[in-house]
């Protein structure tokens, strides 16, 4: 970017839906496809786009990854490999359908990390006005993936941020 506001550069697509976790998204007589509100996420040695995936109209509205190591070009889509599975998708037993357009933070003593997420409480919601903010500690797999866990259950108590 030559500014903040200006970009100077080709437009570079890095991501677009592959696998049939991504691509659910039918409407009335058309189907569209959906990866979008992409948040940066980096961890040891790797950087990660982490996305909604599907339509927010569906149940199935989920939250996928790329992920590049940090010293890769960020503009090649070469640099990017998609986790092939959901990081974090709908849970009838938490009262969570359709978790996505997501937010990370660290807890005030900076030891831990946390995401903040939307979902719908109930089946067939979809993108209304019905969805709650909810947020949960998060971790990281032995492979240096996010680990986001199931979301948690509405109510469910939950210890504020570390500080």
């Amino acid at each position: 970017m030559s500014n903040p506001w200006t970009i100077d550069s080709p437009r570079t697509k890095i991501s677009e839906p592959a696998y049939a976790w991504e691509r659910h998204g039918d409407l009335p007589g058309r189907h569209v496809n959906v990866n979008e509100g992409p948040e940066f996420l980096s961890h040891g040695g790797k950087m990660f786009v982490v996305f909604s995936a599907s339509g927010c109209w569906t149940d199935f509205y989920a939250l996928g990854a790329l992920e590049a190591r940090i010293d890769a070009d960020p503009l090649k889509a070469s640099s990017w490999r998609k986790i092939d599975h959901p990081l974090m998708k709908s849970d009838p037993a938490a009262k969570a359908f359709g978790p996505g357009h997501n937010g990370f933070f660290q807890s005030p003593d900076g030891k831990e990390e946390w995401i903040i997420y939307h979902a719908n409480p109930a089946p067939g919601e979809g993108c209304g006005n019905l969805r709650s903010p909810r947020m949960q500690r998060f971790t990281w797999d032995r492979s240096g993936e996010p680990d986001f866990g199931k979301p948690a259950p509405i109510g469910q108590p939950m210890p504020k941020p570390g500080r």
